[in-house]
């Protein structure tokens, strides 16, 4: 029997009735999305969804989820049936290279969206890159990471084919920055201070270039630990100084103490910093908020008619966090993905290629539509192509957008 049977299954091989891709696995259920069997395609995201940051980590873990519900159950890619992975990489480097590696061993893994912090995504970038693994990431915004440290010289260079974004640049965004302080806000004396990882320090650095080029004057400077949460003692410097303003190089948990103690120093100056204040929970931790100031990729959804869609789905889903700034794009990045294997799909006569991991990496290139956000594609360098900037103020405790456009780069 045993041997009879080994041969009806050896016999049912080669008629192609048990196939099997290299990289996407066959799914004989339709998981209630139309009949027939369908290749299983899995997308993976990154993001710290426990610890100080969860609150943007949940909203990028959702979003994405929905981007892939949204593409299940409008059958995007006939015969694709799309599965999302999420992993916590609590935002620390060695977890999000652990992580990185768990996608690479799973050859359904064609793509992988995340992460959030620029200091993670550098021990994820090779790792993805050896292994021809496509990485999309709504939120890293270090300029390095696409074009290398040679673009502080004008020589840019792309670092690794599998690495793009929806967000854009620190280059760009410490720019936006610089301009609307100097011009906007007429504040010419900033203090400054970033948390030494690679998103804040290449934050404030890029902020620091544009802001004196203008004409304003960094009065001081000084660097944090992201875990502090006692800065009485560069409080007391910034008093010395005369500073209208402190622009920080960081993120949310840190940012918003650093903000009230200052306030509660008697300094009624605002604090700026970049996208990574910019979630609902800053307000939260500072109950002195009010006109600190922060910078944000894009237009916020909410005033976008292309992201109603995106926002109608993501509140029938009944997602107890919020999307936060990174919801847009965090789909669109999702989306990005879809839309490659589609093409590759579309490209092979309706079926996933041998190849998968290949046949997207190509599609990318490639890849152009409509999103929640704007018009998607990237460039030579794997950057998103939309440079559009957003500053958004605190007013009712609670961020509001001021202004919006696209700084004058040189």
């Amino acid at each position: 029997m045993r041997q009879r049977s080994l041969l009806a299954i050896t016999a049912a091989l080669a008629a192609g009735s048990l196939t099997l891709t290299a990289c996407g696995s066959r799914d004989d259920s339709s998981n209630g999305s139309g009949g027939g069997d369908k290749t299983t395609v899995v997308i993976g995201v990154d993001a710290p969804l426990t610890g100080d940051l969860s609150a943007l980590g949940l909203g990028i873990r959702n979003s994405a989820e929905l981007a892939v519900k949204t593409a299940n159950k409008e059958e995007y890619v006939k015969g694709i049936e799309f599965k999302l992975e999420p992993l916590d990489d609590q935002a620390q480097p060695s977890v999000g290279q652990q992580n990185a590696q768990k996608y690479i061993s799973n050859k359904d893994v064609l793509g992988v969206v995340g992460p959030l912090n620029s200091s993670v995504s550098q021990q994820m970038q090779k790792p993805f890159n050896d292994a021809g693994l496509v990485q999309v990431s709504p939120a890293n915004t270090g300029t390095e990471l696409t074009q290398g440290d040679g673009w502080k010289t004008g020589n840019s260079v792309r670092q690794f084919k599998t690495f793009f974004r929806t967000a854009t640049t620190d280059e760009v965004q410490g720019a936006f920055a610089a301009e609307y302080l100097y011009n906007k806000a007429g504040i010419k004396k900033v203090y400054l201070i970033d948390d030494q990882k690679t998103y804040g320090a290449g934050l404030a650095a890029s902020f620091k270039t544009n802001f004196t080029k203008l004409g304003g004057k960094i009065v001081g400077s000084d660097h944090v630990n992201p875990d502090d949460r006692d800065f009485n003692s560069v409080v007391a410097k910034i008093k010395k100084t005369g500073a209208e303003a402190l622009y920080y190089g960081g993120e949310y948990p840190a940012a918003a103490p650093l903000s009230q103690q200052l306030k509660d120093s008697g300094q009624n100056i605002p604090l700026m910093g970049g996208d990574g204040i910019v979630s609902g929970d800053y307000p939260k931790l500072n109950k002195k908020a009010a006109g600190d100031l922060g910078t944000s990729v894009g237009k916020p959804v909410e005033q976008l008619p292309s992201a109603k869609k995106f926002i109608d789905g993501y509140k029938a889903a009944g997602y107890e966090d919020p999307y936060e700034v990174y919801g847009g794009l965090t789909y669109d990045a999702t989306w990005s993905i879809i839309e490659a294997v589609k093409l590759a799909v579309e490209g092979n006569d309706g079926e996933l290629p041998a190849d998968g991991r290949k046949a997207v990496l190509d599609a990318m290139s490639k890849v152009k539509f409509e999103g929640v956000t704007g018009t998607i594609s990237f460039d030579e360098f794997g950057d998103t192509t939309n440079t559009l900037m957003t500053a958004y103020k605190i007013k009712n405790n609670a961020w509001v957008p001021e202004f919006s456009g696209s700084p004058k780069l040189d």
